[in-house]
């Protein structure tokens, strides 16, 4: 008795090479019928689901390298099917749907190896990607929106330099930032930029408000203290040289005592520091969090984040991002600081 190489896949669960170019082939182009078949075909062969995913996650990542480098193909090892039909496939597929089509797989992979029963997960991969197929790129669609969107007149009193789209009731501008599809379920993160009214407190000087009050006692390097101050303090009155203040219930009962203490040291003046029974203002996370909110709402309320949401079932909106933060951040890209010992 001879063992064939048929039997020899069927008994590593292995599947034929040819048929997983052929399954990645029906499911891209949306022919989610005849790829559920296919991999029926191949399950009833003896192959197996995880083993089918991974071997189309391979197929996605050869397909991305010749798409990038072409002369890949020309290895002394690549068999004749991926040099000759996985040329062509990278060809006529883009780049954005080889990069969701890798999001895809891999997150599927990991939910079939998981289920109750690998061959159903499985075909949900499949299916998802084959919806994703038939979806726009992300660039496309953003783009198409731009257009669709554009105010005729801008609002007459606007910031300069904001022609990326109109401004909101609260003056800033939706830029943006990413969408992401993952398992055919795409997600958009529209992430608005806001540029604040930053308040700059000269060196030296006393803090201007509790915020720069709580930056300063992070900045001597008591984390703790300065958590605290953030998350468990409402401010009846603040004054340079003055705080009153509701705590918390899980403040610690020597806070103020402390805190005048260290204010006194690091500024050198004495500080007032009184508890109160008055309500006081919200803590500063909690501050935080309800302005979170409201820029999120705001963001929802833009007609070309309206679109976006439409344009993509479940999408939401994760971030909404200052101006200032995004520019800091370009700039130490563009520029960054030289390392120790290099000539600047």
């Amino acid at each position: 008795g001879q063992v064939s190489e048929s039997q020899i896949r069927e008994m590593l669960g292995l599947a034929d090479r040819a048929r997983i170019f052929d399954l990645f082939e029906a499911v891209m182009r949306g022919d989610i019928a005849a790829g559920l078949a296919q991999m029926a075909e191949q399950y009833a062969a003896g192959a197996d689901p995880v083993v089918i995913l991974q071997d189309l996650l391979e197929v996605t990542h050869w397909l991305t390298r010749l798409k990038l480098a072409p002369d890949a193909a020309n290895g002394p090892l690549v068999p004749e099917t991926e040099r000759i039909r996985g040329g062509s496939m990278a060809s006529a597929m883009s780049m954005a749907n080889l990069v969701r089509a890798w999001q895809i797989l891999l997150k599927g992979l990991a939910e079939t190896r998981s289920a109750p029963s690998p061959l159903q997960a499985a075909e949900m991969v499949l299916i998802r990607l084959a919806y994703a197929a038939d979806l726009p790129s992300p660039a496309d669609v953003i783009e198409s929106l731009r257009g669709s969107t554009d105010s005729p007149s801008p609002p007459p009193d606007g910031p300069k330099g904001n022609a990326g789209g109109p401004l909101s009731a609260n003056g800033f501008t939706p830029v943006l930032a990413a969408v992401h599809g993952t398992g055919g379920k795409a997600q958009a993160g529209a992430a608005l930029r806001i540029e604040p009214q930053a308040q700059e407190v000269a060196p030296g000087a006393l803090p201007s408000d509790f915020t720069a009050l709580v930056g300063l006692v992070a900045d001597h390097r008591e984390p703790l203290l300065a958590a605290c101050l953030d998350g468990a303090v409402h401010l009846v009155h603040y004054e340079p040289g003055r705080i009153d203040f509701r705590p918390a219930a899980s403040a610690p009962p020597d806070l103020a005592t402390r805190l005048s203490r260290l204010l006194g040291e690091w500024t050198g003046r004495p500080w007032l520091v009184s508890l109160s029974r008055e309500t006081g203002q919200p803590t500063l996370r909690e501050q935080r969090l309800e302005l979170e909110i409201k820029r999120k709402a705001d963001a929802a309320s833009h007609p070309l984040v309206q679109a976006i949401l439409a344009a993509f079932p479940g999408a939401s909106i994760e971030a909404v991002r200052d101006l200032t933060e995004t520019a800091a951040l370009a700039a130490d890209l563009a520029d960054p600081e030289p390392a120790s010992g290099e000539d600047e």
